[in-house]
């Protein structure tokens, strides 16, 4: 009773997982369940669910589409830190008042030692009531403040159903974009046998989770942007290939797009996260998991998985023009769900052209800077080794072949937090 009595008043809950908790059978799955029922009954936003994985263990199917943190061994003051800014943007998110210490939690280095004790402690007051109300992760909503000009699309590709066993780890926004969840951790970079850019493989820890767009931005949805700011569709009789990616030739417009979008949807996405170009880093591991693969689908390259240039153009199988987003779906998706990452069109990221190790602090995400950006996943127009999923491109102005560049948005939080981070 006191633990359903907590439930009920509680702005916050941090629920921890271990082999042990999600298997034994008792007051714990009831616990649970009380936590998740009560959140599915509750106004949206005014229950925050936290998981934390003590060990590795897979969530209980319900908390899933969660965004959780690991908190292992080795990684615990990294993990801490991360709860912290959480719990910070959740209550600065209720605008709670909190007596004692306030300093800011976001601006700790991950590296200082900091521990339950040297936390402000809340105060027995009575906390504000709640000023806006945030949706949930499965149940999002349209912005209520901000009024298109023209309506958004409902749905997506009604015709291509999502595949069952992603649907656990999934967003789907209120203009039916879908997005995969990619969890934190590290991963396999670059590449020791491409080009000199590539150069050398090596391990980055992305210490949160992040929802990756299961298909590139289409012409139809970027329609509804070009009408709003009134400016012309990149593309003549779209209307001809509404699901082919749109086709984008600079970074700074792919980057208003995304500005565009964020503002109008972003009331739908989870607390604290933005809608955003990818960093290389997070396009990266999107594309090809943990384990360095070559390309989305494995190590092994497939011409029938993908729309990319044959070495002979003349052959029957070269299609010379973009295709819709969902054509080699799921046989081409990475290890997270993604489509089309390979082919098709080359995707703008946020990140500037450096050397490696990729550093997000080392001013490649600086957005002020005017230097060429790098795109990933090659084109229908490029040729296969350009379409692995390490390759690096960018695009010098003087080149004279066709301008094939798209758009895939990112669910994360904002390049200044990463950059933190």
């Amino acid at each position: 009773m006191e633990i359903e009595k907590a439930v009920e008043t509680a702005d916050a809950i941090i629920v921890c997982l271990s082999k042990g908790s999600i298997t034994k059978e008792g007051y714990v799955q009831r616990e649970l369940r009380i936590v998740l029922d009560f959140a599915d009954y509750k106004p949206e936003g005014t229950l925050y669910i936290i998981p934390v994985r003590l060990e590795e263990c897979e969530p209980p199917r319900r908390l899933r589409a969660w965004q959780y943190a690991d908190y292992f061994e080795g990684q615990r003051e990294r993990a801490f830190q991360r709860l912290l800014v959480s719990l910070k943007r959740r209550s600065d998110s209720l605008d709670l008042k909190i007596e004692g210490p306030t300093s800011k939690i976001e601006e700790k280095s991950v590296e200082e030692k900091k521990y339950p004790e040297d936390i402000a402690k809340p105060t027995s007051k009575k906390v504000s009531k709640i000023k806006e109300k945030k949706p949930s992760i499965e149940t999002p909503v349209s912005k209520k403040d901000v009024k298109p000009v023209v309506e958004m699309p409902t749905s997506t590709f009604s015709a291509h159903p999502t595949p069952e066993w992603i649907s656990a780890n999934k967003i789907i926004l209120s203009n039916g974009m879908e997005f995969m969840r990619v969890p934190a951790g590290g991963f396999i970079m670059g590449s020791n046998d491409g080009e000199d850019i590539e150069q050398s493989q090596h391990t980055v820890l992305i210490p949160y989770d992040y929802w990756m767009a299961r298909f590139p931005v289409t012409n139809e949805q970027y329609s509804f942007y070009a009408k709003t700011v009134k400016i012309k569709h990149p593309q003549d009789n779209w209307e001809n290939s509404k699901d082919n990616p749109v086709q984008v030739s600079y970074w700074a417009d792919a980057k208003s797009y995304c500005n565009w979008i964020n503002n109008l949807l972003n009331s739908s996405v989870p607390s604290g996260l933005v809608l955003r170009l990818p960093t290389e880093s997070e396009w990266e591991k999107a594309a090809r998991g943990i384990d360095g693969r070559e390309y989305p689908w494995g190590s092994e390259f497939d011409r029938q998985k993908c729309n990319v240039a044959s070495h002979n153009r003349l052959l029957s199988l070269f299609i010379g023009s973009s295709t819709p987003v969902y054509k080699y779906s799921p046989q081409g998706d990475s290890p997270y769900g993604c489509a089309d990452m390979a082919g098709n069109l080359w995707e703008w990221t946020h990140s500037l052209m450096k050397r490696y190790p990729y550093q997000a602090n080392d001013g490649r995400e600086n957005e002020q800077d005017l230097n060429h950006r790098v795109l990933r996943g090659g084109s229908y127009f490029h040729r296969e080794k350009m379409v692995r999923c390490s390759y690096r491109y960018v695009y010098d102005n003087n080149e004279s072949h066709v301008v094939v560049f798209g758009i895939r948005l990112v669910i994360a939080p904002s390049i200044s937090d990463v950059i933190k981070l």
